[in-house]
């Protein structure tokens, strides 16, 4: 009966603001897009079809607001003016009482509230539609007393998300089967999706994880701070840390007065981003200005501090040398080499033929050119690609597209922060020494050092393997399928000592025919 219910509020949301009007004029058969002119008539439909659908999803309530918030960054399925304003979606959620917030955390926690914590301030900091966060003291296992944020999940939520997500999948189902628009749109893929992204939210020992990563991976760099996590006082419903103490980034003028070197920030924050995507391939995927703070403690003035780390990227090395290739490969203009690594990272069917995909490339990049460089958005031109793509049956990967809404994010902060600022330049030497990293001999010298555990290991059984399999006249498949491991990794392993010898050789080659040189000019 609940669902029957919660299906009937649906659907009078739906019709409110003619999101069946707006299906049935997207579909190619003309029979149905008479029958969306005929509902429309009558009703109050001026609003654009993007703003319609962004108010019903907030009349819909919290879960259908994150579904939009996910939708907005799937940017390669959604016509531009949707996913633009999709994107304006917030979560405007009241927060719930704070002895349903009290009684959590002691249940959670299992202790009351005043063995865990010296103080507690019950009016909440902030609220979502997932948790909502208090400040608290505590006392660690040293005696001493900390500052810390507690973020506590909304009661009843996990219920709540399947309920709706029941009649998500139903809905998907039907756009699905109504056109070949709906099923490129991938309706049950996104629910899925967006099911995946729910419930990884839901998890704050996954969050708090998360947040550790990132700790550990920025120290040493002076660019940004990241709460430590309070394991002790750590479940999946509760998430304890350090309270962190900054100023909103979106604060300019008061950060102007303190003193921070405001083109720096912004220079900064583009460094940073670059290094948890290249070089860690794990980073911030919810920095909007919410989320971002910068520190004007005397001891770590101007850094940025990071939170709320329910969204985190992550990117393979083949990911990070597509996109490192892709962004030096446009701003040389080879449109060509942009056409090949859509092809070589294997998204492209192999019937597509480079040409028509590089002039497909070159009209969406090429416009770009007559503008200062400070004035090209690498967030837009990524989305415009994914767009592109489409008729080349490109497969977009997720991680890019978290990636692309994430960058889009960096430089709308950095140009709220410096509109001179030049992104490529701030990225292009940061870029070129990664490249330079992946294909130097450092890099043959640290893949040897990895492999070489496994090698000590497989190697010595070679000889042994080869004459079991010899005599067995190579019946025994194991042994056949160990021994063509083995010989693939002896192989490996001699490509790489040779591409380290020649590389050294070179380079002491030309030591001595500078140093000869040198000599003979004396």
């Amino acid at each position: 009966m609940s669902r029957l219910l919660r299906g009937w509020a649906i659907l009078r949301v739906v019709l409110r603001y003619g999101l069946d009007v707006l299906l049935l004029q997207s579909l190619p058969q003309p029979g149905l897009q008479r029958l969306g002119r005929l509902l429309a008539m009558g009703r109050q439909l001026d609003a654009p079809r993007g703003e319609r659908l962004r108010q019903a999803l907030e009349d819909l309530g919290p879960i259908f607001v994150k579904l939009g918030q996910v939708l907005s960054t799937r940017r390669d399925l959604l016509a531009p003016d949707i996913a633009l304003e999709l994107a304006k979606l917030q979560d405007r959620v009241p927060p719930f009482p704070s002895e349903v917030a009290v009684a959590a955390i002691e249940q959670a926690l299992g202790k009351p509230l005043n063995e865990i914590f010296v103080s507690f301030e019950h009016t909440p900091v902030a609220s979502a539609s997932i948790a909502q966060v208090h400040f608290a003291v505590l006392r660690d296992r040293s005696g001493r007393e900390r500052e810390v944020a507690v973020k506590v999940l909304r009661p009843g939520m996990l219920g709540a998300i399947d309920k709706d997500l029941g009649l998500m999948r139903l809905m998907a189902d039907i756009v699905g089967s109504l056109s070949a628009d709906g099923r490129r749109l991938k309706p049950r893929e996104v629910v899925a999706e967006f099911d995946k992204y729910l419930h990884d939210e839901l998890d704050l020992v996954r969050e708090a994880s998360s947040a550790a990563q990132l700790r550990r991976n920025m120290e040493g760099l002076d660019l940004v701070l990241i709460p430590e996590m309070l394991w002790d006082h750590c479940t999946t419903s509760v998430l304890v840390m350090e309270r962190m103490h900054g100023v909103p980034i979106s604060q300019v003028d008061r950060l102007r007065e303190a003193g921070v070197d405001i083109q720096k920030l912004a220079r900064d924050g583009v460094v940073l981003f670059f290094t948890q995507v290249f070089r860690d391939g794990f980073f911030h995927a919810d920095m909007h200005p919410g989320n971002i703070q910068v520190s004007l403690a005397p001891e770590t003035f101007g850094r940025y501090i990071s939170l709320d780390f329910g969204i985190v990227g992550t990117l393979t090395e083949v990911d990070k040398e597509y996109l490192a290739q892709n962004f030096v490969a446009f701003f040389r203009r080879d449109y060509k080499r942009v056409a090949e690594l859509h092809i070589e990272s294997g998204w492209v069917p192999v019937a597509t033929r480079v040409d028509e995909l590089e002039a497909a490339v070159r009209a969406v990049c090429e416009p770009y050119f007559d503008r200062p460089l400070k004035e090209i958005s690498l967030g837009l031109v990524l989305m415009r690609l994914f767009q592109t793509s489409r008729r080349f049956q490109v497969e977009i990967q997720p991680q890019l597209v978290l990636l692309q809404k994430t960058l889009l994010n960096v430089e709308g902060l950095g140009r709220d922060l410096d509109p001179d600022l030049d992104l490529w330049a701030t990225a292009k030497p940061f870029l070129e020494q990664w490249m330079l990293r992946q294909v130097g001999p450092q890099r043959l010298w640290d893949e040897l050092k990895a492999q070489a555990p496994r090698y000590a290991k497989i190697l010595p059984d070679l000889p042994l393997l080869l004459k079991t399999y010899l005599q067995r006249g190579g019946a025994d498949p194991k042994t056949h399928l160990l021994l063509e491991q083995m010989v693939r990794e002896q192989k490996r392993t001699h490509r790489l000592i040779q591409a380290l010898v020649y590389t050294l050789g070179g380079f002491a080659l030309g030591a001595l025919g500078m140093q000869l040189a040198w000599r003979l000019h004396l």
